[in-house]
């Protein structure tokens, strides 16, 4: 292993120097260098490439036993430990489980349901007319991300989104907020998203105002919302302008 790291390093260190910092000779270091490699190690590295082959085909979802049975089902006698080593020697790690999707645990009120103004109108004459926002959640190595995102249907462009570990009123507004900041306060227009329920979300949700975007009214989630999302749904997949 020492002279393992000297080999790899000694482009950028001297050998004489990392011989001493580690305990070993410089001596031992040339003759381990230029002797024949071991069938142990050649074999490692070919059960190593087949390892690595099984757990990225598995989509990094396979932990050992498993890799370890792929490899058997292919014809490859190994021990399960020894592929253990070798995901531990490439830092293969199984990706964790997804957990159930997360509960939507929020109160509508019946008596804060705006009418439908957008009604199915899903094309805009110019920018900063028509807005509609969303949330998902997305599963990433710590847990659930959920991300809100505010998209403009003239352009089917995202104006504004934001990101957070827990689903709350704030997690929309801040998507909302940016829309505003990145557009300006915009004039005559109407903001659509469903009726809500994070945390209690009371800001401006379909609101056609002269002086921009500042009511307080829920929209009740219909078909026609959700097929308002649909329509730009491929453009938020393309990332933010």
């Amino acid at each position: 292993m020492k002279f393992s790291f000297v080999a790899k390093h000694r482009g950028i260190w001297a050998v004489d120097l990392m011989c001493g910092a580690l305990g070993v000779s410089r001596g031992g270091f040339y003759a381990w260098l230029t002797r024949p490699r071991s069938r142990r190690s050649r074999s490692d590295e070919e059960i190593g490439a087949k390892v690595r082959t099984s757990f990225l085909g598995s989509d990094r979802t396979y932990g050992a036993r498993r890799v370890w049975r792929d490899l058997l089902a292919d014809g490859v006698s190994s021990g399960l430990h020894r592929i253990e080593r070798l995901m531990r020697s490439q830092a293969l790690k199984a990706r964790p489980r997804r957990r159930r999707l997360p509960l939507d645990l929020g109160e509508r009120q019946a008596g804060a349901v705006a009418p439908n103004v957008l009604d199915r109108s899903f094309e805009a004459s110019q920018p900063n007319r028509k807005w509609i926002a969303d949330f998902t959640y997305v599963w990433t190595a710590e847990g659930w991300l959920y991300v809100a995102a505010v998209i403009d249907l003239f352009s089917r462009r995202v104006v504004g989104w934001s990101m957070n570990a827990t689903m709350t009123a704030q997690l929309v507004t801040d998507a909302l907020v940016m829309a505003i900041w990145r557009r300006g306060k915009p004039d005559a227009l109407l903001h659509h998203s469903d009726r809500g329920s994070q945390g209690g979300f009371k800001r401006s949700s379909q609101h056609l105002n002269e002086g921009g975007c500042d009511g307080h009214w829920k929209a009740k989630i219909t078909p026609v919302w959700t097929s308002a999302i649909a329509v730009a749904r491929t453009a938020a997949s393309c990332g933010a302008s």
